[in-house]
């Protein structure tokens, strides 16, 4: 500031210098005076030139180079410009972290949208997009209320208390395919509100199993027991018959191997659900196992036959003779139920056929084949949970527990295989358990690693646990 006092005052003395000189040639001629006006409007006249400069500067690109460059206006222009660098450096930095924000929001996997004052969209990401079938661009300042026509979803709205969350069907929901959403907003701002949407599906499934199992297990131990309790009452108050005495025991001992079964394989899937998976280590051959399903499913049949004979037609084909790494006792346990469930579901005298082949890709497939009555496609996807029962008159009457298929599904899945069921109502199942082929070892592969640990273990140069891993392929 004083700079531009100086500069005035500088205009003004030369003025005034100017103005001495003109009187000692025209004396009395008032040239000071006039000198000094000249020099206030000559710096005026700069002044405002800047000034002019200045403004132009600010209208036209204030962040490009121009303007004033000396004086207080050049000094003014340097600051502004420092200034707008500054400002939009800052500018650039928050909408990098507002896209950061965004970005963020669009990879939740929950649904986030915000409305105006007025319930109109401002953004959603993509999960909230899917969740009610919105177009992230199309409906952009659409009312809410007019795209989601749910009648819950109305209501919640216009009720405007948002201290809960509102369970709703989503947009894709069907009643094979039910789709669950938990919803709830959340005011902010000056009226807004953030609507927040999450699948809540699997939670909802899994909620309905534990209830259902909860129910199942109760209903399932109740009903042997209340026969039980039944009988050993009868025994307790009546004088009975050794013929009758002996009947009402052999009802108990069902009931209670009903009962010993049901608590068996509850635990075998507790077990399996908290163990370890196997490893590769540990090997059973497959024509062994072959043979001792084929013996178990022989057995099983003439329970159920009559007068102890054979009540079905078996098929028993093994094409590999080799071995499959895992656990025996599971691998047992899950193609020992699959064959129990076509003999209990196979009616009398029908055809039950067990293989098992090596695909071109080393994968092992062991399937069942029945020629019972057949699950409908919309079972399928539900045969694998507990307690689940196409016919549930039918399977008390066969004596299953409702937990067979569940138990092959958790060893397939600590096995790596696959579970695969095809059915066709009146026509018969094939249910099919895929190994993968790093758990295939074929016999020749075997054979070869005894013979080296044979050959290293007869070196008495090598130790013991040499041959032994030699011993281990793969």
């Amino acid at each position: 500031m004083l700079d531009r006092v100086f500069l005035f005052l500088g205009y003004l003395a030369a003025g005034a210098l100017l103005g001495l000189w003109l009187d000692g040639y025209w004396p009395e001629s008032h040239f000071v005076t006039i000198g000094l006006v000249l020099a206030a409007v000559g710096w005026m006249l700069l002044d405002s030139t800047r000034a002019s400069q200045f403004l132009n500067w600010l209208r036209l690109d204030s962040a490009a180079e121009g303007g004033p460059k000396s004086g207080v206006w050049g000094e003014l222009t340097d600051r502004v410009r420092r200034m707008l660098r500054e400002r939009e450096r800052q500018t650039r930095e928050s909408q990098a972290r507002l896209q950061d924000f965004l970005s963020a929001l669009q990879a939740s996997p929950n649904g986030v949208m915000l409305l105006d004052g007025e319930a109109r969209i401002e953004w959603c990401n993509q999960t909230a997009a899917a969740h009610f079938g919105l177009d992230p661009q199309r409906d952009l300042m659409q009312t809410i209320g007019n795209l989601v026509r749910d009648p819950g979803f109305a209501g919640y709205l216009a009720a405007r208390n948002f201290e809960s969350s509102l369970t709703m069907p989503g947009r894709d929901s069907t009643p094979s395919r039910p789709v669950t959403l938990s919803v709830q907003l959340h005011r902010y701002g000056d009226g807004r509100k953030l609507l927040l949407s999450r699948d809540i599906t699997a939670l909802e499934q899994a909620e309905a199993m534990r209830r259902d199992f909860v129910a199942n297990v109760s209903h399932e131990i109740r009903t042997p027991l209340t026969v039980l309790a039944g009988f050993v009452e009868t025994l307790q108050t009546l004088r009975l018959e050794e013929s009758e005495r002996q009947q009402y025991l052999a009802l108990m001992a069902q009931q209670a191997d009903r009962m010993q079964t049901l608590v068996s394989d509850l635990l075998t899937l507790s077990r399996l659900e908290g163990s370890v998976p196997p490893g590769l280590e540990t090997r059973v051959a497959v024509p062994t196992l072959m043979r001792r399903l084929e013996a178990d499913a022989m057995a099983l049949s003439q329970v159920m036959g009559a007068a102890g004979e054979t009540d079905h037609q078996f098929a028993f084909e093994c094409a590999f003779d080799g071995y499959l790494a895992g656990a025996p006792s599971e691998l047992l346990s899950a193609m020992g139920n699959l064959i129990s469930n076509a003999v209990r579901y196979t009616p009398a005298g029908g055809h039950i056929g067990v293989s098992v082949r090596q695909r071109p890709d080393g994968c092992l497939i062991f399937s069942v084949t029945d020629t019972g009555p057949g699950v409908a496609a919309e079972h399928l996807g539900r045969l694998t949970e507990r307690f689940y029962r196409v016919d549930r008159s039918r399977s008390r009457e066969t004596g299953g527990t409702g937990l067979g298929l569940a138990i092959v599904k958790h060893v397939a899945q600590r096995h790596g295989a696959i579970l695969s069921i095809e059915s066709t109502v009146g026509k018969g199942s094939v249910f099919s358990l895929i190994f993968p082929a790093s758990r295939v070892v074929p016999a020749a592969v075997m054979v070869d690693a005894h013979t080296v640990a044979g050959s290293l273990a007869a070196r008495p140069d090598v130790p013991m646990n040499a041959a032994v891993a030699n011993a281990n392929p793969g």
